[in-house]
């Protein structure tokens, strides 16, 4: 198993890609969830005694949630295309993670392969749940594919958790300096 620990500028701009991209989508699809979901609108426009109609309330929904919704769109698109590019950087370069799946192997290592795992998978469908909102494919299954989308709200925070352990066992381990390594390269 090949792991490598010199971080190349482009596996870190990728990197930094995602870190960006991931708050950006979460925090876009948790306002447009709650704070800025259309029940919450209606809410907030009967609240000042405004009375308006079903289409009117409808209406202003899309307004109050359109420049917030152009940043999710635009930056669902930099993560499938971020984490498409490492992928494909990944096969080329040959760079491999922990086997969590493989036996005797150390706690550490299982944990930081599982977090890989639990990453690619959580993009991969968090991506493609996405692409299939936004392209209107498999109508019939549109509430369940939504529903599946939304469970970012989820798994993002889990992710994050995650991340920031593996962060500190590895920097407490035999890999000081990988957080500076991914920061500013060796």
């Amino acid at each position: 198993m090949k792991i490598n620990q010199k971080y190349t500028g482009f596996h870190r701009l990728l990197h930094w890609l995602m870190a960006i991209a991931m708050p950006i989508l979460f925090l876009t699809g948790f306002l447009r969830m709650y704070w800025m979901g259309k029940q919450a609108v209606a809410d907030a426009l009967a609240s000042q005694g405004v009375e308006v109609t079903t289409e009117q309330a409808k209406a202003v929904y899309k307004v109050l949630r359109e420049p917030m919704w152009e940043w999710h769109f635009i930056f669902a698109h930099v993560m499938i295309f971020t984490f498409l590019a490492r992928i494909i950087f990944m096969i080329i370069k040959g760079i491999r993670f922990p086997n969590p799946f493989k036996g005797k192997q150390p706690l550490k290592e299982r944990f930081q392969g599982f977090t890989y795992v639990y990453f690619y998978l959580f993009v991969f469908i968090s991506a493609v749940t996405g692409i299939f909102i936004e392209k209107g494919f498999f109508p019939e299954w549109k509430g369940n594919i939504e529903s599946i989308h939304k469970w970012g709200i989820y798994w993002f925070p889990i992710f994050i958790l995650l991340h920031l352990a593996g962060i500190v066992i590895a920097e407490f381990s035999n890999k000081k300096g990988i957080t500076s390594k991914m920061i500013g390269g060796d």
